[in-house]
């Protein structure tokens, strides 16, 4: 199992990332919420409103995500990969019945 941390400019970006890759069985859940970023920006900090997209899938989905997040928007966001160490069987069972394997 993977879980991905997506970040977003507007909420609207990572709801339509998060429909379409369940539409296209590249993961099997998602959840958006908003969050507020601060960065270095040309020397500066910049604090601004953000989406976070959490993505449950299986391992292997990288390239397809990242495909699926540029056709959607187009600035330069955060794509990260986690591998948790622990899931619950259950939703194990289901990530596998619903996303096929790659």
């Amino acid at each position: 199992m993977r879980l991905y941390y997506i970040t977003f400019s507007k909420p609207e970006e990572a709801e339509a990332v998060g429909r379409a890759l369940l539409e296209q069985r590249l993961a099997v859940c998602v959840n958006w919420f908003p969050i507020t970023c601060a960065y270095l920006w040309k020397g500066e900090i910049v604090q601004e409103p953000e989406t976070v997209l959490i993505v449950k899938t299986r391992e292997g989905m990288f390239d397809a995500i990242e495909q699926v997040v540029k056709s959607h928007i187009d600035y330069e966001n955060f794509i990260g990969e986690w591998e948790p160490t622990q899931v619950n069987p259950g939703f194990l069972n289901w990530l596998h019945r619903e996303i096929p394997a790659t």
